[in-house]
């Protein structure tokens, strides 16, 4: 059998829409987080690969699953992560969830409604955030807040590329009901332009996610570690723009993603919101009044 990495597609790390373990983050937790991202990459390119078949996806989903429980050691991605996950004790859960999420893209090509499409990214995003709290050693009070904005980041990236996914994929991330509720149908995800029935499904959903987006306000100031905060923080300012050029822009014609200088210009506000909220937060710590 083909091994995984032998099927990536050649996107890394600094070709996401949104930062994956940037300099933000502390040199001592950025090798288990490109360590887990070169896995969730691997798993992700398999699950997406135009023309491996379903068996054929599954087989190598679960070849990657028993390399990083040390089941075999086939899969160096699957090898590398678990070496990684062993030396800080940490377990091997989060990427075992994002690997349901791709057995489901193996054979799942509709979702019915929001609940449907927020219960996949249940296993397809919300883990990667959790993931890196865990390694930061932050609390799971955090969770909540982070479910909301991985989800948020989800359910943006599945706005993006709907067009893509369903001409190279035949898959559909856009809740059928919603499309039912304006009129639209799923062929014209396929068009060079939205109808006006499509677009003011995709721009509905849009608005949506921007209140989910919202959910996760407080994420931020929940963080301990300093520089993870900042980080969380400028994703959320690059999320909230993407969101407003979904809002107003087709995305089947239309640019919806960041150019470099807009990626580096809502960079910059991201970190000073990030760390004038660090400095709040530090000041307001400074004049608690101690317990006597």
């Amino acid at each position: 059998m083909t091994r995984a990495d032998a099927l990536r597609s050649g996107k890394g790390h600094h070709d996401e829409n949104f930062p994956v373990a940037s300099r933000l983050i502390h040199p001592r937790h950025r090798a288990v987080i490109l360590a887990f991202y070169e896995f969730v990459r691997t798993a992700d390119d398999v699950a997406d690969h135009p023309t491996l078949t379903e068996g054929e996806k599954l087989a190598l989903l679960d070849r990657l699953e028993a390399s990083l429980l040390g089941a075999n050691d086939h899969e160096p991605a699957g090898v590398a992560l678990r070496t990684a996950l062993d030396a800080r004790t940490l377990p091997p859960r989060h990427a075992q969830d994002l690997l349901t999420a791709f057995r489901r893209d193996a054979s799942k090509l509709r979702y019915q409604d929001w609940s449907d499409l927020i219960d996949y990214c249940s296993y397809s995003a919300m883990p990667v955030g959790r993931f890196v709290l865990d390694v930061h050693g932050e609390s799971r009070a955090t969770w909540p807040a982070n479910d909301a904005l991985c989800a948020a980041l989800q359910i943006i990236n599945h706005l993006q590329d709907c067009r893509k996914d369903y001409r190279d994929l035949n898959r559909v991330y856009v809740p059928l009901d919603a499309l039912a509720q304006t009129g639209a149908v799923v062929d014209e995800l396929a068009g060079d332009r939205a109808s006006p029935a499509l677009l003011r499904c995709l721009h509905g959903l849009a608005a949506r996610t921007d209140k989910l987006l919202e959910q996760s306000a407080t994420f931020p100031a929940l963080i301990d570690d300093a520089r993870l905060s900042v980080e969380v923080s400028v994703i959320r300012v690059y999320a909230k723009r993407h969101i407003k050029l979904l809002m107003a822009r087709d995305p089947l014609n239309q640019r919806v993603h960041l150019n470099p200088a807009g990626f580096f210009g809502f960079g910059i506000i991201g970190v000073i919101a990030g760390a004038a909220r660090r400095f709040g937060r530090s000041r307001r710590a400074s004049h608690k009044p101690q317990d006597a």
